[in-house]
């Protein structure tokens, strides 16, 4: 018997190798195996099983078999080759991000030995200070005690305890360290809540698509506050009744520790958490039990729907109109909701999207009957919707002549009305650092970083120039490297200068931040989020990570320092992105008894994206921008593929784009292109970068497949020069073409 097996690499191409006797009987399409590949030995995919080998050259065998239990299905394979296909990603790419390779079902927990009084008969065998301190409290506990712990008495307790134990004084115990991966979720309210008539009509909707076993994908739009969270609850409940498995997808991790601790205070330890920021041992411990059918529930972000649940019933995605579902950084370059919908159509099961302000693109299926659709349209308990206060920054300026100022008049009246009453503020601004440009005042040269030719941010907490892109510092140097003049100053603002500006007018006030300088790791971001929720922060300054999905009871005022961040950039998304940010942020606003209020300053007031938001008009700015987008053809409207080359040396990256372009033949009915053209970043981490954008009127290609047909067949013999230092990548369904 012979495999054909799909290593993740670059490659589409699979290796042929001969399955040893004693494997025979064990493999099949879709395990994971180690097979020699060049000098090394690689996890691969099996990808098809053959009675007679496909190669004419030497055939080695297989090593072994990677899991001691079948992990993958023929649902889990559909996925996999629909994602290898759908994103021109070779399969053993796309077998890696359903099956990661740092991961098996053979995972055994660290042992951590254990020491504990055995017998106190033979105590005048003791010998030496040390012995003795550490025998005298192993005997005062009442259980095994870690010998690490015992370091406070001996420099080595390992070698004490042992000689504690030949004398029949102690027992030595091996004990698996089972890691806590309950430690990364708030503490939840278990309490029976009165569910609204909105809620309970949702939730039987969804009830009979559990009951059918049909696939059916819902749009939930609820009003921030309006209680999504326990048409979730309900609709997990009744699904774990009939012996299925939910996976809810959060957008960040900083909305995971809140969700999780709701659901585990529903149902305990049949939820388990998913996301990048958990230690390997953690990954480990999980993975291991949902392969063994122990979790029910998983809640995480995006890598989460693909954990190999057994019976997956409903598929759940909060704030699905998040960018960051999109897999941006590797291949396969997929968006989770899109994998959630053809999961849940492999499944048969329920797919719930749900968002007070949805993606144009999920609107407009539920417009157009594709989504079944669920609103919830007024806050629970009665609670309204905050009291917003647009303030015209350029108006405010020439008033008080500061145009300096971070904060409005009005701002700082309403802080101080807050503080005052002991309630909490949100302040959000979507720009981390102290101050984003440092600029020659004489000749206008801004400090860029030489890798990415874009302005470095000044970060005072460590005092330096840094990268948001590629992580390049240096300490900033008042000399101007164009003009050698010493008239460098700082402009802009960043969440660093909002939170050091408050420590000088509020000194007294307690205040934190939340950004990934801040919050770094997934334990800070808990740590942060647990004592704002425990009212040991007064003032919560942060960036977008802070504007959705949160809910603070305490919370009655939010601050948008800059509504107009992001606003210009010249992308077909950024007016929607703008606006579901500044809804969602108000939203944090008086979600609890009190009542809520939101300070938003603009230097744009007149903008219609900015009025329709601080209006909660999403439906006048939604029927807006699907007309504009229909003008221009733009998703939901049209299909994007973005073929982008990347590469170290520019005058190449130009020639490689120019022969793709070439092979692009005369462009079919509905299908237009843009470019070849430098992205608008065009340069990134030393490789330049230039773009093909194919757009594909779904009038004349319902499904896709003109264009995956016309890039599939451009790309497939795109010879990239310079020994590979430039890549081609492809993107199939861009969220952004920047």
């Amino acid at each position: 018997m012979y495999a054909d097996v799909s290593f993740p690499i670059s490659s589409f191409q699979v290796f042929s190798y001969k399955i040893p006797h004693k494997l025979v009987n064990s493999i099949s399409v879709g395990c994971t195996v180690s097979a020699p590949l060049g000098r090394r030995i690689v996890n691969g995919i099996i990808v098809s099983c053959n009675s007679k080998k496909n190669f004419n050259g030497e055939i080695k065998e297989i090593e072994s078999l990677v899991d001691d239990k079948p992990i993958l299905d023929d649902k889990l394979w559909k996925l996999i080759t629909w994602l290898s296909t759908y994103y021109n990603t070779p399969i053993g790419l796309a077998a890696k991000a359903v099956l990661p390779s740092s991961l098996s079902t053979s995972y055994e927990p660290k042992k951590q030995s254990f020491a504990k009084v055995s017998s106190l008969k033979n105590e005048k065998k003791i010998q030496g200070e040390k012995q003795l301190k550490v025998f005298n409290f192993l005997k005062s506990q009442n259980s095994s005690v870690p010998i690490s712990e015992l370091k406070i008495f001996t420099s080595n307790p390992s070698a004490v305890c042992k000689s504690l134990e030949t004398k029949g004084l102690v027992d030595i115990i091996k004990k698996s360290v089972i890691p806590n991966i309950y430690n990364m979720s708030l503490e939840g309210d278990s309490k029976k809540i009165s569910l609204t008539d909105d809620q309970q009509k949702s939730i039987s909707k969804v009830c009979l698509s559990l009951d059918r076993n049909t696939f059916d994908p819902y749009l939930l739009h609820g009003v921030t506050g309006s209680g999504k969270t326990e048409v979730f609850i309900e609709a997990t409940r009744h699904a774990i009744s009939q012996g299925k498995s939910v996976v809810v997808l959060l957008p960040e991790i900083s909305t995971t520790p809140q969700i999780a601790g709701r659901f585990r205070s529903v149902f305990g330890d049949d939820v388990a958490v998913w996301h990048s920021k958990l230690s390997h041992s953690s990954r480990s411990w999980i993975w291991k039990k949902i392969c063994e059918g122990d979790f029910k529930i998983i809640v995480g972000a995006r890598s989460a729907i693909f954990t190999p649940l057994k019976n997956l019933g409903l598929i759940i995605v909060d704030e699905e109109q998040e960018n960051a579902y999109k897999q941006t950084s590797s291949s396969p370059k997929y968006h989770a909701k899109e994998v959630s919908l053809m999961r849940g159509k492999i499944n048969n099961a329920t797919v719930i999207l749900s968002s007070a302000t949805p993606s144009i693109e999920s609107y407009f299926n539920y417009k157009t009957k594709k989504f079944k659709y669920l609103e919830l349209p007024k806050r629970y308990g009665n609670a309204k919707l905050p009291h917003v206060h647009l303030v015209d920054m350029v108006s405010e300026n020439k008033e008080t002549g500061d145009y300096n100022s971070i904060f409005s008049k009005l701002m700082l009246e309403k802080i101080n009305d807050r503080i005052q009453k002991n309630e909490q503020i949100i302040l959000m601004h979507n720009r981390r650092g102290f101050a984003p440009i440092l600029r020659c005042d004489d000749c206008g040269e801004i400090s860029k970083c030489p890798h990415c030719l874009l302005s470095l941010t000044f970060h005072k907490t460590n005092n330096m120039l840094k990268c948001h892109f590629c992580n390049y510092a240096k300490p900033p140097n008042n000399k101007c490297s164009n003009c050698s003049s010493f008239n460098a100053r700082l402009s802009g603002t960043g969440t660093q200068k909002i939170e050091d500006e408050l420590f000088k007018i509020f000194p007294n006030v307690k205040i934190d931040r939340l950004d990934l300088d801040a919050a770094p790791t997934a334990n800070k971001i808990f740590n942060t989020l647990d004592k704002f929720s425990k009212n040991k922060i007064s003032i919560l300054v942060g960036t977008q990570m802070i504007a959705k999905g949160l809910d603070f009871a305490n919370a009655t005022l939010v601050g948008i320092i800059n509504a107009d961040t992001g606003l210009f950039l010249p992308d077909f998304r950024s007016g929607e992105k703008v606006f579901q940010l500044i809804y969602q942020a108000a939203g944090r606003a008086g979600r609890g008894a009190l009542p809520g209020e939101v300070i938003v300053q603009t230097y744009n007031s007149e903008n219609e994206i900015i009025k329709d938001a601080v209006n909660f008009d999403l439906n006048g700015y939604y029927e807006k921008c699907l007309k504009e987008r229909l003008d221009l053809n733009y998703p939901p409207y049209s299909w994007l593929v973005r073929l982008e080359i990347r590469g170290t040396h520019k005058k190449d990256v130009i020639r490689t784009i120019d022969s793709l372009n070439k092979k692009i033949p005369s462009l079919p009915n509905g299908i237009e292109k843009l470019g070849p053209a430098p992205c608008y970043r065009e340069k990134l981490k030393d490789n330049y970068r230039m773009q093909i954008v194919l757009k594909s009127n779904k009038k004349y290609d319902i499904t896709g497949s003109r264009v995956h047909s016309l890039f599939k067949k451009a790309i497939k013999n795109i010879h990239l020069r310079n020994n590979n230092k430039s890549r081609l990548i492809v993107d199939v369904n861009p969220i952004s073409l920047l």
